[in-house]
């Protein structure tokens, strides 16, 4: 199925397609050329945004934008994905199936041979355009390009993303879902998780089987995208809070019981039963550090030391003497 102007997919054609490997590697190919995909549900407003920003850094190397409407119910904001079909852009409808099904439908459209999904309620800078693609096309070997942002609304200042680090993608999401990557290694992996219990997580699963099958990342040290911080958005309704927000990434599990529930799912899986187990390990390491620094700063441990404290320093002189 191409995109030439706004259409609809059907649930029968879901049912069939949304998952199928088989289908996504029919799709042809845009050498060299990226394809933006852009999840919309009941976000118009917003998207408007999102498109003007994709404007203003658009240049030779964007072969098309894609907008998916997972189901939008609002008046506005059909009128604008109808405004926005009228401009030109490809947009697709189909039934509500939530944030990873979604961008499977734009992407397995998609005819550029990079993607770089884009979040309705975020704005793109130039950066994946420019020096993100260039990486990518001079080495071969690397798979996804991943970038810092820019908050904005609920929060100003610089998201500063860390170098890749498997451990630390174990412990919890780092790499935003607005990442540079090549379009063979979503077919390879399968696409993203449709299934999810909660939505907002489905970049954390993609990316950990990316490395599962052997992808590799590169942390481009600019500002990629402006992340908008909401009270209201999709990972705030899923786990009560947006966990990039916190200092203390890997503490989010004991804030947030809803959080475990999505975890189990994602490390459930067979392909991920290696990195459960680390991510277990590591949890029991950090307790076990958790227990000795509260042993540490307790009362009776610190009066322990304290008495103990002469008989330390006699046996330092002993040994100093003979």
């Amino acid at each position: 199925m191409s995109c030439l102007a706004r259409s609809s997919i059907a649930n029968d054609e879901l049912n069939s397609e949304i998952e199928s490997t088989e289908h996504m590697m029919q799709t042809p190919t845009g050498q060299g050329k990226v394809s933006i995909v852009i999840p919309c549900y009941n976000q118009g407003t917003m998207l408007r945004e999102a498109l003007a920003s994709v404007e203003e850094v658009r240049n030779a190397n964007l072969l098309e934008v894609i907008i998916v409407d997972d189901g939008s119910s609002e008046v506005e904001t059909t009128r604008i994905l109808d405004d926005s079909a009228g401009a030109g852009y490809c947009v697709v409808s189909q039934p509500n199936r939530g944030l990873g099904a979604a961008r499977n439908t734009g992407i397995r459209l998609a005819n550029g041979e990079f993607i770089l999904p884009l979040d309705s309620d975020n704005r793109l800078r130039d950066a994946y355009l420019n020096e993100a693609l260039s990486l990518l096309k001079d080495n071969p070997s690397l798979d996804v390009i991943y970038a810092d942002a820019e908050y904005f609304g609920g929060k100003n200042g610089r998201w500063h993303v860390p170098e890749f680090d498997l451990l630390s993608l174990i412990r919890t999401n780092f790499i935003d879902a607005c990442a540079l990557y090549r379009k063979n290694l979503w077919e390879e992996v399968g696409g993203y998780d449709g299934h999810m219990p909660l939505m907002g997580l489905e970049d954390w699963d993609f990316w950990l089987r990316v490395v599962v099958h052997g992808g590799t990342f590169f942390h481009l040290p600019k500002i990629g995208f402006d992340y908008r911080v909401r009270s209201d958005s999709m990972i705030v309704k899923t786990i009560g809070f947006d966990y990039r927000m916190c200092r203390e990434s890997s503490n989010v599990v004991r804030i947030s019981p809803r959080l475990d529930a999505v975890i189990k799912h994602i490390f459930g899986k067979p392909e991920l039963a290696c990195y459960k187990l680390l991510r277990e390990t590591d949890e029991e390491v950090q307790q076990l550090r958790g227990g000795i620094r509260t042993m540490q700063d307790s009362m009776s441990y610190r009066l322990g030391r304290g008495l103990l404290a002469p008989a330390r320093l006699l046996r330092k002189l002993w040994h100093a003497l003979h």
